[in-house]
């Protein structure tokens, strides 16, 4: 089988360890976004269908990776308007809680503290436990006067995984609504759906999903198929299929979550861009990248542990994404020698954030960890 690198336009000394930054366009997208854009120019080629076929297939496929119904998926540009559809369905009262995680990221963090200052509820913000994890404090804070849980599944800086099952379970025992943003495992992260029964999941394209930029989706679980839109446009009415008779205007919507997508959702360019990625994803499996990039995370975890260095427990990390902490923190000039010898990576917080796919190779991470034993020593 030839190796998944084959998919990319990656040089071969580019050693990328950076998809939770934004994944490398796969080739075959890089093809279907090129004639997409050449196909503008002839307008008159676009047809009714292009408006609904490829939303509905995109529909279908993140259907399919996170195990729900096509009808359970809305197409939105992004977390940050997600959220706010999200926390336009969601009530909150005068003194109720919002609990999220610390230094989580902000795109679902600001739409909670903005819910809060409208209706007086509060902002609960959690801090890892003991364990270097989370999931043990959210689930001591999770109580009668929680209204909304915001999370990920793991933390955007390291990786650390949440426990969705055990937290979704206490949500549904206090009455409260889970939120999540999938943005950095949806894709990469296998997740029970039927398990942790979240209310509201949101997921960006371009990082785990290999999606272009401004595409994102939303699952809304059935009980709030009938809440009002965030916003109305004309493609999520009822019968809208037939351009010639618009002005005949309807009250009735899409079924499903429909109803709540963003208006030009059917954009000719990015949607059969995002098609394009998550057929490569499915060709994959969710399960099998998980597979293969722990092992990937593993070496570097053990070969980072030697050179005394302190990677996410493995209690707490997850299979895809690996933070490393630095003995009196990350050097300033880390990112930069790495980039010298062509290895890509982030700092966020206190940590150097690792994130692997399927086209990175042994010589990768090989380089990888010489290159930061020698900047250890410089």
């Amino acid at each position: 089988m030839p190796h998944p690198r084959e998919l990319f336009d990656l040089p071969e000394d580019v050693a990328y360890f950076d998809t939770a930054y934004m994944a490398p366009q796969l080739r075959a997208v890089s093809e279907v976004g090129r004639a997409a854009v050449a196909r503008k120019e002839q307008p008159w080629t676009i047809g009714v269908d292009d408006f609904f076929g490829p939303t509905e297939e995109a529909r279908r496929l993140v259907a399919g990776i996170l195990g729900c119904s096509p009808d359970c998926i809305a197409l939105v540009p992004s977390v940050s308007y997600g959220m706010a559809v999200v926390s336009s369905c969601l009530p909150l009262e005068e003194g109720q809680e919002i609990v999220v995680g610390a230094k989580q990221f902000p795109s679902n963090v600001y739409p909670w503290r903005a819910a809060a200052r409208r209706s007086g509820g509060r902002v609960v913000t959690i801090e890892r436990d003991g364990s270097g994890g989370w999931t043990e404090n959210v689930l001591g804070a999770i109580g009668s006067n929680t209204a909304i849980v915001a999370l990920p599944h793991c933390h955007w800086t390291d990786g650390s995984r949440f426990d969705l099952e055990l937290i979704g379970d206490r949500c549904r025992k206090v009455g409260a609504a889970l939120v999540l943003d999938l943005t950095q495992s949806l894709g990469a992260m296998p997740l029970r759906l039927e398990q942790v029964q979240p209310d509201f999941v949101v997921a960006a394209a371009y990082k785990w999903l290999f999606g272009p930029y401004s595409v994102a989706f939303l699952y809304v679980a059935e009980n709030y198929h009938g809440a009002e839109p965030f916003e109305h446009n004309w493609i999520n009415r009822l019968e809208s299929e037939d351009l010639a008779d618009l002005v005949d205007y309807r009250d009735s919507f899409q079924p499903g979550a429909r109803r709540f997508d963003v208006g030009e959702k059917s954009n000719f360019v990015l949607m059969p861009m995002a098609v394009a990625a998550l057929r490569q994803i499915q060709t994959w499996g969710v399960d099998r990248i998980a597979a293969d990039v722990d092992r990937i995370n593993a070496t570097i975890a053990t070969g980072a542990e030697a050179l005394g260095l302190v990677p996410t427990p493995v209690t707490n990390r997850s299979p895809h994404m690996l933070g490393i902490q630095f003995p009196g923190g990350v050097p300033e000039s880390l990112t930069t020698i790495l980039r010298q010898e062509e290895i890509y990576a982030s700092v966020r917080g206190d940590s150097l954030r690792l994130s692997f796919h399927l086209h990175l190779r042994d010589r990768d991470v090989e380089r990888l960890l010489e290159t930061l034993a020698q900047a250890l020593k410089s």
